[in-house]
């Protein structure tokens, strides 16, 4: 890479943007029903019977699972990792109507919904019990104007 093509700041190189996430399951035919029936991506590749790759966008995978087994403990709610991914599935609260509706009829119960006034957002869990947020953005203008709000959470009503 060409020093006029790098993205160094004055302290060095940065991250460009995330690029995937790997979740580890324990069932993974589960766990691709849950990502590829509930939630819509795409099933890209697999790699042998232990992994699956997905995909939402024009990158080549967004979402990896890596089954690990029946056995596997659950992870403590106080422990360090993952605490939740975050799907955008919309641009208005229709759109999260709708996926209240596609969620009860799948049998997935909604834990939670909260406006972040940046976002507004419904709370699932995977087969797993890996917490998913599914969102709407509000107006950019919002944290854009301010940063500090993305720093709110308040009651949403559907």
């Amino acid at each position: 890479m060409s020093e006029s093509s790098s993205t160094e700041t004055g302290t060095g190189l940065k991250a460009l943007k995330l690029g995937h996430a790997v979740l580890r399951v324990r069932d993974l035919e589960r766990s691709i029903r849950f990502y590829r029936d509930v939630l819509g991506m795409r099933e890209v590749a697999r790699y042998g019977g232990m992994m699956a790759f997905f995909s939402m966008t024009e990158n080549h995978h967004d979402l990896g699972l890596m089954q690990v087994g029946a056995q596997a403990p659950a992870a403590h709610p106080s422990s360090v990792g993952l605490y939740h991914l975050a799907f955008k599935v919309g641009d208005n609260l229709d759109t999260l109507r709708a996926w209240v509706a596609k969620l009860e009829a799948t049998g997935v119960p909604v834990l939670g919904a909260s406006d972040h006034r940046v976002s507004q957002s419904l709370y699932i869990r995977d087969p797993d019990g890996i917490e998913i947020e599914l969102y709407v953005d509000a107006d950019p203008a919002i944290w854009k104007d301010n940063p500090g709000a993305v720093a709110h959470v308040g009651p949403l009503y559907l």
